[in-house]
């Protein structure tokens, strides 16, 4: 009796060492996935000056220190250290000051007038941009198409960029399909509707205009419409799923 009581309970124990084994291997082998399905992500090793106007190389890490230089837009700059979070806003922009390298001096410059994104250039054609654009960031995403009537044909140029910066898509918006320096990023605080006029505009140009909307201080949509004399043309930003789309309409009547 003591022999089967015996057997008994060292068959219970076998079993329950070799549960318990299986589901340690099963828990480390679901950590596993789960750790190797997370990409890791790398930082950028360069950035480019998105400003308009140029940025400023600081001394220390603040917007009071004393400048060092000033860089020009499309500036190429090596970046040294990243913040790696929000720590002011200028203008609108959350971001903060990196470190970085420009013509051999290392300082410290706001990042929110920085993008990943190489500048289109003078000039630069939406597609071409693009094409180029891609052989860095695979998401990319160009696309054109013809429309409207024979007397009042039209032309889109659509472009998807892989960010969910609203002042990294108004930059390149503004560089790629001439929307007027005298813009600048709209400040995502504000009335739900609002519309900036071009005081800068020639006296041929009917309509040269900024509309903002918004919802709750948060940016909703970008258009900038122009109009002259036989032609005109729309220029919309918002928000997709996949990235910033960019989308320019031309008109000619």
């Amino acid at each position: 009796m003591k022999t089967v009581a015996f057997s008994i309970l060292a068959l219970a124990g076998f079993t329950f060492l070799f549960s318990c084994k299986n589901d340690a291997k099963n828990s480390e082998e679901t950590q596993t996935v789960v750790t190797d399905s997370i990409p890791a992500e790398t930082a950028p090793d360069a950035m480019y000056v998105s400003a308009v106007s140029g940025l400023t190389l600081r001394e220390f890490p603040n917007l009071q220190s004393a400048k060092l230089a000033v860089m020009p837009l499309g500036t190429k700059v090596k970046l040294v250290n990243s913040e790696g979070k929000t720590t002011m806003n200028v203008g609108g922009i959350d971001g903060a000051m990196d470190e970085i390298e420009y013509n051999n001096k290392k300082g410290y410059a706001f990042n929110g007038f920085m993008s990943k994104f190489f500048p289109p250039g003078e000039d630069a054609s939406a597609k071409n941009y693009a094409e180029e654009l891609k052989k860095d960031f695979s998401k990319v995403n160009y696309s054109e198409a013809t429309g409207g009537t024979t007397s009042k044909p039209t032309k889109t140029e659509t472009l998807i960029l892989p960010t969910d910066k609203w002042h990294e898509a108004f930059f390149t918006a503004q560089q790629l399909f001439a929307i007027p320096k005298a813009f600048a990023f709209p400040n995502p605080k504000g009335s739900n509707n609002e519309t900036q006029q071009n005081g800068d505009k020639m006296k041929t140009d009917f309509i040269s205009e900024l509309q903002i909307s918004r919802n709750e201080n948060e940016l909703q949509k970008i258009v900038y419409n122009y109009k002259t004399t036989g032609f005109g043309y729309t220029v919309t930003i918002t928000k997709e799923t996949d990235g910033m789309k960019l989308e320019k309409v031309e008109v000619a009547d």
